[in-house]
């Protein structure tokens, strides 16, 4: 049988080796994905690393700026260690709502003793507050500030007047006038008051008022109660003069005085014109 000569041979056998010569090794796209993976995951880390040291440099930061805070302006009162003295309590566990409420507020530090701290302008601006909150809240847990999802004012208002009028109304009026406790105290008025403050108060219990923790009323109920606030803040009187929310007293005061006022002073007029 015939042989193929070996000029025709050559260029085939050279074209196979040039396609060969041509093609990609098989492991070469894995060793791409490895070299891209390798990068994004090092980039990724750096990035990662980076900022983490930033967010921990931060944190601590604050936290040195707390403590000197806490050290110059509340450890009279409640010590070095937030062990409580005989002129303050315990801060360890209260948590940043606490300090944020009552430091928020103006009540703390207190200007002078009395039946209860009295709400005045803050002493110190948002940043040394949130200086402050976080240092305690590190020496203990306790209730954290709230998420910003309770606190716009978009919720349920009828279940919001519900809930006041079981569990608030009693000490702050159904309109959230406030009111007269004993012994020199009282519930504050609740017009104006922020929603982070009102959240703050029922998971605190702040002076005489109890505790609401989420077991008796859940985020969402409290979100309900801000939301009725909200609304009484927004609402005009539809009948007029409020009197200041009071209720029969303040009204049943009014047509006393004013009232039967006008009666004798027209009873007076009368009879002296006929006179």
């Amino acid at each position: 049988m015939a042989t193929a000569p070996r000029s025709a041979t050559r260029p085939a056998k050279s074209a196979r080796k040039q396609r060969a010569a041509g093609r990609r090794h098989p492991l070469a796209t894995v060793a791409l994905i490895m070299v891209g993976l390798i990068g994004t995951g090092g980039a990724y880390a750096l990035f990662t690393s980076s900022a983490t040291a930033e967010t921990q440099t931060a944190a601590a930061a604050q936290l040195d700026d707390g403590g000197k805070l806490f050290a110059a302006n509340c450890a009279t009162c409640h010590g070095m260690a937030l062990q409580g003295t005989t002129q303050g309590p315990s801060l360890i566990g209260v948590g940043a709502a606490a300090v944020d409420f009552q430091v928020g507020t103006g009540r703390m530090p207190l200007a002078a003793t009395g039946p209860q701290a009295e709400e005045k302008p803050p002493q110190f601006t948002d940043a040394q507050v949130a200086a402050l909150a976080a240092y305690v809240a590190s020496k203990g847990p306790g209730p954290a500030i709230p998420a910003a999802e309770y606190l716009t004012g978009t919720g349920d208002a009828a279940a919001g007047a519900e809930l006041f009028r079981i569990n608030c109304a009693m000490c702050h009026n159904v309109a959230g006038a406030g009111g007269a406790l004993t012994e020199g105290k009282y519930a504050p008025s609740l017009a104006g008051v922020s929603a982070q403050h009102i959240y703050e108060a029922m998971v605190t219990g702040p002076q005489n008022m109890p505790v609401f923790n989420d077991d008796n009323i859940s985020p969402a109920d409290k979100a309900n109660i801000i939301t009725y606030l909200r609304y009484l803040d927004q609402t005009p009187t539809p009948g007029g003069f409020d009197l200041g929310n009071l209720g029969p007293v303040s009204e049943g005061l009014f047509i006393w005085i004013f009232g039967l006022g006008a009666v004798v002073a027209i009873t007076i007029w009368l009879t002296a014109r006929s006179n």
